[in-house]
């Protein structure tokens, strides 16, 4: 018998959170976050619960805990796509087709008594934050903030009645592997002296995020399932970025003084916290500042990049993305960063998924959205 409880106090979220170390324990891949950032983004400290309504459950065999998933509805979101849209996330189950129809099953009955009427995800718990299902590249552990998964996830979900939307792919590249050859080079020296590449400045930080915010909200607007960042969100990202990535790893172009394109290189925090186990006390977090600081992380992940939407369609638009990943090589080199992961990527985004693969980069990890009609 499957017992779906609702997750309703702090006992019930530990569980929830707890759940996905002792099922991926035999999983060398599997990195399990921070604790405590996982309490945080499921509470009213993540921003983004100002427009996110959503539900969690756990399923239960014989009192042990076998699965688990959210129910979401984002304001945002149907603002743009229609009051009847809603969104699961966060689903991690052993492999047993009854365990995922009771936890669907549950999830689906919230969103209908929610109005919705068109599914999406997984998404932890929208579409700027943790996105996708791990379809190929189980072989390898995640990047920050990127999801892992079980092989037999989509199977089990495809099982519900859920198709795919969309797929995502991370693209991985050597630092000395990254290559530009002689023609995007002429492009790249002709539209050198239309733009501004600069790093962002730490004095008016505050400011720089908003600014980097416009761009993304620009450039990704006409995407699929788009949804804007709010100030707020961003402001709070921005205090992370502040702590995690050298100033040198962000960079701003600028035509005729005007922002329109950023770069974000972020070291790969899940190199730092492999070993922690979830935990930063009592001895965790020294580790951690020591990794971050000190003994240097190896590799990066470039999890934010936008240009404004007027540029995207134009001759330099392209060029001024190269210009942008270019910015970032000789601070990898100073920071001794070997590789990095650009993620994620739309299958659909043909431009940017072809500069990538002309200057070295690899499509290594594929992730799928799925939609469903109820």
């Amino acid at each position: 018998m499957i017992h779906i409880e609702k997750v309703m106090n702090k006992h019930d979220l530990n569980a929830f959170i707890s759940f996905p170390s002792s099922l991926y324990r035999a999983d060398p891949c599997w990195i399990p976050p921070l604790f405590l950032e996982r309490a945080e983004h499921l509470s009213e400290k993540n921003p983004g619960s100002e427009h996110i309504k959503w539900q969690a459950w756990v399923a239960k065999k014989e009192g042990v805990v076998v699965g688990r998933i959210t129910a979401q509805v984002d304001s945002l979101h149907r603002q743009l796509y229609g009051e009847d849209t809603g969104h699961f996330g966060m689903i991690d189950a052993i492999d047993d087709p009854e365990v995922f129809s009771a936890l669907f099953t549950t999830a689906e009955a919230w969103l209908k008594s929610s109005g919705a009427r068109k599914i999406s995800g997984p998404f932890s718990l929208n579409i700027n934050q943790e996105s996708g299902l791990l379809i190929e590249g189980f072989d390898t552990p995640p990047c920050a903030l990127m999801p892992h998964g079980k092989p037999y996830y989509g199977l089990n979900i495809e099982r519900q009645g859920y198709t795919k939307g969309i797929d995502l792919l991370a693209y991985w590249m050597r630092r000395t592997d990254l290559s530009f050859s002689p023609s995007l080079t002429r492009l790249m020296d002709q539209v050198r002296k239309k733009v501004t590449i600069r790093c962002i400045d730490r004095k008016r930080f505050t400011e720089e995020m908003q600014i980097l915010r416009e761009i993304f909200n620009s450039g990704w607007q006409h995407n699929w399932g788009f949804v804007p960042f709010t100030e707020h969100e961003f402001a709070t990202m921005g205090e992370q970025l502040k702590f995690l990535v050298p100033d040198d790893m962000i960079y701003i172009a600028e035509i005729d003084s005007t922002p329109c394109a950023f770069i974000v290189g972020m070291p790969n925090i899940n190199e730092a916290i492999a070993d922690l186990n979830g935990r930063l006390f009592p001895f965790g977090w020294a580790k951690l500042l020591w990794r971050l600081k000190v003994s240097g992380i190896r590799t990066a992940r470039v999890p934010l990049m936008g240009v404004r939407q007027e540029y995207q369609f134009s001759r330099i638009g392209p060029v001024i993305a190269l210009l942008l990943i270019e910015a970032l090589r000789d601070p990898f080199a100073k920071h001794q960063i070997d590789a990095l992961e650009m993620s994620w990527i739309l299958e659909s985004n043909t431009g940017m998924r072809t500069i990538l693969e002309r200057i070295g980069g690899v499509p290594y990890k594929h992730y799928r959205l799925y939609e469903k009609q109820l």
